[in-house]
């Protein structure tokens, strides 16, 4: 067998390893290692990979922004901001049809705009919402698929760890692609609003309302998140002013954050421990599988299969969108049994230099930053899409007594509005590249 042909039948066996329930970073490590040994036919090269592939890996200085956008995420919820976000959202969309669950949703986007993780804003906007949503008779399974959908929000409006990833893997810059997403995550915000309008119009006895409320409660419930303001505009805006690095605005948002939590009560010795224990959880998790993706990905590299693979599809003549329209597929499908972190580290070492080696009318870097805002909308839909969403099984565990079929039908027209933007996006990509054109 060739090196070539060991690549090819890698994939197939790492499948396997992930469908026996093996861990996706262990299942990377694992393959990987398998195919560098039978690429090297000794164990000293391997031993030395291992010393080089991590010391390379985890010295990185962007990776550090992760365990940052963790912590702010965690601070976030101790600070008060998602109950704050939600009962504002509530005041001014509540007393329309479907407005409470169209308030979850503008919710999860301003709670995003300062976490970065999907699960966690899911997790975050559960506890608020959803006791809200199912005392307003909204039916548990779209209570549950809204905020299971609310939840991708956060690894799609800026900051996004997973873009974080994608910009070290591509090799981009980070503040360019937060830029470059927050035109899309804010078309998902609306398009998600607009799938729960039509829903609750076809399905009235699916969902109820809250009362008016006066203009004086609205006003004052919008002064009740200017600490979410302020920390967004601290740290995106820092970036884009050239006051901070990704990494600095990082740090200040976390600090900044702690800090709000402190104020309002959040805060306390045992909770700080519970949050930097979290994150550390969180971010090992993580970076195990950004190491185990290294050593697969260093494997692929030897055996010449994307090399090869994007000379093969170049030379055969198919049409670029042909070829886009199949990765983002195989993209909907891998979804269905992967989580997104996973997914990206899999595949875009695989995928980038094929659909680079195509002609898609853009330069390299506007190409690069519009194909990551396209992957990542397509991973997001895999957080929701059965049988495998992260953000179902998250947000249907916390909804006891709710059968998960239940949340795969609640959930269904989000899915729906996403094939819609999907396919938007893709066919214009000047919706995603006129924030980074307007600036840059």
């Amino acid at each position: 067998m060739s090196n070539l042909e060991a690549g090819i039948w890698s994939f197939p066996l790492l499948m396997i390893l992930i469908f026996l329930r093996i861990p996706i970073g262990l299942s990377m490590l694992l393959v990987g290692l398998a195919g560098s040994w039978f690429v090297f036919g000794s164990v000293n090269p391997i031993l030395a990979k291992l010393k080089n592939e991590t010391y390379s890996t985890f010295s990185s200085y962007s990776l550090s922004i992760i365990p940052l956008f963790l912590l702010m995420g965690q601070f976030a919820g101790l600070g008060g901001m998602s109950t704050s976000l939600f009962k504002a959202a509530e005041k001014w969309l509540g007393h329309r049809k479907g407005g409470v669950a169209m308030a979850a949703i503008g919710a999860c986007a301003g709670f995003g705009a300062i976490c970065g993780s999907s699960l966690a804003t899911a997790a975050t906007m559960a506890q608020v919402a959803l006791p809200e949503l199912k005392r307003y008779g909204y039916s548990a399974g779209l209570a549950t698929g809204t905020l299971a959908a609310g939840g991708t929000l956060g690894i799609l409006i800026p900051p996004s760890v997973v873009l974080v990833i994608y910009a070290i893997l591509a090799e981009q810059n980070i503040a360019k692609l937060f830029l470059a997403a927050f035109v899309p995550g804010v078309l998902a915000a609306l398009g998600y609003m607009i799938a729960i309008a039509v829903y609750v119009r076809l399905f009235p006895g699916q969902a109820g309302h809250s009362e008016r409320a006066p203009y004086s409660e609205r006003f004052r419930a919008l002064l009740d998140v200017w600490p979410v303001m302020l920390v967004f505009f601290a740290v995106v805006g820092g970036i884009y002013f050239g006051w901070f690095t990704p990494t600095e605005a990082a740090a200040i948002g976390a600090a900044g954050t702690g800090l709000i939590a402190l104020v309002n009560g959040g805060l306390t010795r045992r909770t700080l421990v519970e949050s930097i224990l979290g994150t550390a959880s969180a971010t090992a998790m993580i970076f195990f599988i950004v190491f185990g993706a290294a050593m697969y990905n260093s494997f692929l590299a030897v055996s010449q299969l994307p090399q090869e693979a994007a000379r093969w599809i170049a030379g055969q003549g198919f049409n670029p969108w042909l070829v886009m329209v199949v990765v983002l597929i195989i993209y909907l499908l891998l979804g269905c049994v992967m989580d997104s972190l996973s997914m990206i580290l899999l595949t875009v070492p695989i995928f980038f230099p094929i659909v680079t080696a195509l002609d898609y009318g853009l330069g390299p870097e506007e190409f690069a930053i519009w194909f990551g805002i396209i992957v990542l909308v397509v991973v997001e839909v895999g957080l929701i899409t059965p049988p495998v969403g992260m953000n179902l099984f998250v947000i249907n565990s916390m909804s006891k007594g709710t059968p998960i079929m239940a949340t795969y039908r609640g959930v269904s027209p989000f899915v729906i509005t996403d094939m819609v933007r999907i396919t938007i996006l893709t066919a214009f990509p000047v919706i995603s590249l006129f924030m980074l054109r307007l600036l840059y």
